[in-house]
């Protein structure tokens, strides 16, 4: 529901001319529904990213040590700290389902199971984060 709720929120911020606000729902619409094998849904949700102007990446499979992106990284660095999904998603104003979404990609990728497991998979971030 969360994935759907980002595609029809962000098809209605592109046709009010929202572009920039419309790309970041229909970009989280279309990495969960394509991660869920909703192929119809994230095929619209594509559609309409390129509607704002946006090219999509193919999707990419997640292997292990492949890089995290920029909010990976930081759910990632919070989620070391010892912080609760909604205590981050209080923090970077998401919904907590949304932290969960974000920190089973950071587990694939690292090829971890555990919140435990970030201090060794995670090179130290405290220099980049305040």
């Amino acid at each position: 529901y969360l994935a759907r709720t980002h595609l029809v929120y962000g098809e209605w911020l592109r046709r009010e001319n929202r572009r920039p606000e419309a790309r970041g729902h229909l970009r989280t619409a279309h990495e969960m529904l394509q991660s869920f094998g909703a192929a119809a849904f994230a095929d619209r949700a594509q559609r309409q990213l390129l509607a704002t102007g946006e090219t999509v990446r193919k999707r990419t499979v997640a292997t292990p040590g492949g890089s995290l992106t920029p909010q990976e990284g930081q759910i990632a660095h919070l989620a070391r700290t010892g912080l609760s999904n909604p205590e981050i998603a209080a923090k970077l104003f998401l919904s907590p389902r949304t932290v969960e979404y974000h920190l089973s990609k950071v587990f694939t990728k690292l090829a971890i199971t555990s919140r435990q497991q970030l201090a060794k998979a995670l090179p130290d971030l405290s220099h980049d984060h305040a």
